[in-house]
């Protein structure tokens, strides 16, 4: 099990975290590998479907036996049930899209990162005095680069991690970092197989992309 501690340290490190979510466990597993290739080392699974449990645990399987350097989280958490539950499959970290302090007494109280969802000032204070170190600004699309700015300062013990809707731009990423955030989630933008990938489903499109992320920061 990693500390809190620990996984902050990890995910500054590696700060392009994908959020991923589908039914199929192979396409999943396919998806988290050519990621790993790619240099990422931590991974946010989502609590989005009919197979997330089944499929986050398989995943779990997989990295234990495949993936030795990576955290694997688990998203779209709002429940205390959800987090207990994810907690005891494995759960690296746990990433809310909402501020439950009740989710928060259960990951202090275990040493496991939670990364609460918020999109207002008061809503990040809620989260500070629930104990969380590290903030997923949700959607980042919607808040944007001079949000992170200009609330920072008003919470300067916290860290931000924009999630949402954000290109996979060199300037898009520099606008975020050079605007206070030590991390990116990355969904939708980061998975689209290019139009000219005349192997879409190797996902070896992907490993490069990843590699071309991180080869910017």
């Amino acid at each position: 099990m990693k500390s809190i501690k620990t996984t902050l340290n990890h995910i500054q490190n590696y700060p392009i975290i994908p959020v991923y979510y589908n039914d199929d466990v192979d396409l999943c597993i396919s998806i988290i590998q050519a990621c790993y290739e790619g240099g990422i080392r931590a991974f946010e699974f989502t609590n989005r479907g009919k197979k997330a449990i089944d499929n986050f645990a398989a995943l779990v399987d997989y990295k234990n036996k495949h993936l030795p350097e990576l955290y694997l989280g688990i998203g779209t958490i709002k429940t205390v049930e959800e987090a207990k539950q994810y907690i005891q499959l494995g759960a690296d970290f746990i990433v809310s899209p909402v501020v439950n302090p009740a989710i928060a007494e259960i990951t202090l109280k275990k040493d496991i990162l939670w990364i609460p969802g918020c999109m207002t000032p008061t809503e990040v204070s809620v989260a500070e005095n629930a104990g969380a170190p590290l903030i997923k600004l949700f959607p980042g699309s919607i808040v944007g680069p001079d949000f992170l700015k200009n609330i920072k300062p008003l919470f300067p013990s916290l860290l931000f991690m924009p999630t949402g809707g954000i290109g996979l731009e060199k300037e898009s990423l520099d606008a975020w970092f050079s605007k206070g955030a030590v991390a990116i989630g990355l969904g939708s933008n980061l998975f689209q197989a290019p139009a000219n990938s005349s192997t879409p489903d190797d996902f070896q499109w992907l490993v490069k992309r990843c590699k071309e992320i991180f080869a910017t920061l």
